[in-house]
């Protein structure tokens, strides 16, 4: 079964080269779905699930960082960004947002293929990733989970990614606001308390292994083992 992309671009050239890459490399490895503009793409991700979508960013209707959020409120699929907008600013929203890369027009069309494909095979589970251990915790980043010693410990998404950036950062001390722009975004009105609430929430839902995220004084936190 071909794998399902959705691209998601008001640039009919764009759209015509990037199909015509892929139909001819792919030799029916890949479908490619298209939507013209943010509205249609929108439609598309509530209508159908795919295996990868790609955006634009700067698109009529919603743009595609509104897409994006609107795809991780429902779905871990592999998300590129495709843009003119290169912007340190934009690359590190565009991650916050939850994209799993992004690429700055014009690109070549030969490596967003072969990010395509190895961002679907990782997506299920056909790579394999190392998994993050920090003392008694494991996440798995491919699969989306969390064990403590032999339990699967289920957590909200908010709580998954805090866990997830610290032990990206391990023994490393990550401040409030640093945490705040990083889970939240860069337009979330709310305070840094909500950080507090939610490593709180964290802890309790790691058991014994909460104890391993460390408060560190006027400062923020840290995991270490």
């Amino acid at each position: 079964m071909a794998y399902q992309i959705l691209l998601v671009e008001d640039d009919a050239q764009i759209r015509e080269v990037i199909k015509d890459f892929f139909d001819a490399k792919g030799q029916g490895e890949i479908e490619l779905h298209i939507a013209k503009d943010g509205n249609e793409g929108l439609a598309a991700v509530y209508e159908q699930e795919y295996d990868l979508c790609l955006l634009d960013i700067m698109l009529p209707g919603a743009n595609g960082f509104e897409i994006c959020r609107a795809i991780r409120e429902n779905s871990i699929v592999p998300i590129i960004f495709l843009t003119a907008r290169g912007g340190e600013e934009d690359v590190l929203y565009g991650y916050q947002l939850g994209c799993d890369d992004y690429m700055v027009k014009p690109f070549s069309l030969a490596e967003l293929y072969a990010k395509c494909q190895a961002l679907i095979k990782r997506a299920k589970g056909m790579i394999a990733c190392p998994e993050m251990v920090c003392g008694e915790i494991r996440l798995n980043p491919v699969r989306f989970t969390v064990t403590i010693g032999e339990e699967q410990v289920d957590l909200p998404p908010k709580q998954y990614a805090l866990l997830k950036y610290l032990m990206e950062n391990k023994d490393r001390v990550l401040d409030r606001e640093l945490m705040l722009t990083r889970i939240w975004g860069y337009d979330y009105e709310g305070g840094e308390r909500v950080v507090d609430n939610h490593i709180k929430k964290l802890r309790k839902a790691l058991g014994s292994a909460g104890g391993q995220i460390k408060t560190i004084l006027k400062k923020g936190y840290k995991i270490a083992e």
